[in-house]
């Protein structure tokens, strides 16, 4: 591995992370100072640039993941088989960039061989490139397929995972006339030898890696970078902007920066009046942004491949304020409060559901009003994993909810809580709160820090 660049990598997250307060990695409060403002002071790799540290960490957990992971799941061999414009989706997290898409028929065969190492082949009408070896190439599709087939028999795998599940999309890449192919060109007694990938497919997607979470903080830094600029005077003028305007900005930054969004940004308010009861899913409206506002947000970018998902609030200043009301910063505290029990809950081994209710017992204890919708993270904004809790299903989730926790897995502290603002007449104010984090296998660490404070509009 080229130690330089992914080390130059680490030392922009930190870099951005250090000279910026509110991205405090520690969850100390924001203090109200300059925010970044240029896109050098981002120093964000161009997309040229992101290739060799991709393909780097791509070669790492080709070299030392997956064969821990076929292992574990017992899998001899595993093919992810996918067609131009109809991609498996872990199609882009096994190939070397710069790669938009898969050439015609394209299939990647893993087969882990007697000493645990894993076999990269393709069998493809065009090369892929390293780490892959081309078991075959050229020809016609016919011979390509009965190419697969011979290579498949010649090594004579007892369980061959293939990307078919009835309960995770992203393990259901593989289509019924590319499996209906497969089954053609193999013995027919080899059906039982056919099994479902899911469970690596999920392992694979939702593990990361010593490398990948060096880098992770930066990417979660430069979605609260951007966020910082969108909650401050540079973008919100109240009278005048609107809650689509910051939602604009904050999609078109992030076009700018050359950083791609997995869902359109978006940015409500609340103010006196708004309706918000305790069965209410999410209070806010749009509108014109007038002083003495809560704003929310919620953004999801990815850089390096990986993802990130961020919620954060702001609040206007009226014209004799010089900082938010006692009862907003009570409130966020006790956001943060129910951020702290949720992640105690976090112990290897526990299913999401097990985290949710547990959380749930505790927070009723704190007296604290809360709803939990916490997923992971990774290659997707919505990754595999144990899902701990839906906003819309905050009772137990089946399959994905009986997911277990693992060690080393990066996940969106999501959820929200509602507080009667003593400022408001005792009206229930909204507190949504998303941060990244991992979970390193003993505690749960903001990736790039968590909000403590408000963003003040003055």
């Amino acid at each position: 591995m080229k130690k330089s660049v992914l080390a130059t990598v680490t030392t922009l997250a930190l870099g951005i992370i250090a000279n910026n307060p509110l991205l405090a990695v520690t969850p100390k409060a924001f203090e109200q100072s300059q925010v970044i403002t240029t896109a050098a002071d981002y120093a964000i790799l161009s997309p040229r640039a992101r290739i060799t540290p991709e393909n780097e960490m791509l070669n790492d957990r080709l070299l030392n993941l997956l064969p821990a992971l076929m292992a574990e799941q017992n899998l001899d061999m595993w093919l992810v088989i996918n067609r131009e414009k109809a991609e498996d989706p872990v199609y882009f997290t096994l190939v070397p960039q710069p790669s938009f898409a898969a050439r015609r028929t394209t299939m990647l065969v893993f087969y882990r061989q007697a000493d645990g190492s894993v076999e990269k082949l393709t069998v493809n009408r065009y090369p892929l490139g390293a780490p892959y070896a081309p078991a075959w190439q050229g020809g016609s599709l016919t011979e390509q397929w009965q190419a697969l087939g011979e290579l498949i028999v010649s090594k004579n795998p007892k369980r061959i995972g293939i990307n078919m599940s009835n309960d995770w999309p992203v393990a259901d890449g593989l289509t019924a006339s590319l499996y209906q192919q497969l089954t053609q060109v193999l013995p027919a007694d080899w059906q039982s030898k056919l099994v479902s990938a899911e469970n690596l497919v999920v392992r694979w997607l939702e593990q990361r890696t010593e490398q990948e979470l060096a880098v992770y903080p930066q990417a979660v830094a430069l979605a609260r970078g951007v966020i910082a600029e969108g909650f401050s005077n540079k973008v919100i003028t109240p009278g005048v902007t609107t809650t689509d305007d910051v939602a604009w900005f904050l999609r078109e930054r992030f076009s700018e920066l050359q950083l791609p969004v997995w869902f359109m940004p978006y940015v409500s308010l609340q103010r006196p009046g708004t309706v918000c009861e305790k069965d209410t899913a999410f209070c806010g409206e749009s509108g014109v942004i007038q002083r003495g506002d809560i704003l929310h947000t919620d953004v999801g970018i990815c850089y390096l491949k990986l993802c990130t998902d961020t919620q954060e609030m702001a609040y206007v200043l009226k014209p004799t304020e010089q900082d938010a009301p006692a009862g907003l910063k009570k409130a966020l505290a006790t956001g943060n409060q129910w951020q702290d029990i949720l992640t105690a809950q976090f112990k290897t081994g526990l299913t999401g559901n097990q985290i949710l209710s547990a959380t749930q017992q505790k927070s009723r204890a704190a007296g604290i009003l809360s709803s939990t919708y916490t997923h992971p993270l990774g290659f997707f904004g919505h990754a595999p994993g144990p899902t701990i809790g839906m906003w819309d299903n905050q009772g137990p989730t089946p399959v994905q909810g009986d997911w277990p926790l693992y060690a080393n897995t990066a996940y969106a502290i999501e959820g929200n809580i509602k507080f009667a603002l003593p400022e408001w007449q005792q009206q229930l104010v909204h507190i949504k709160l998303e941060q990244s984090a991992y979970f390193d296998g003993q505690k749960v660490v903001y990736l790039a820090g968590r909000q403590t404070q408000w963003h003040l509009i003055k």
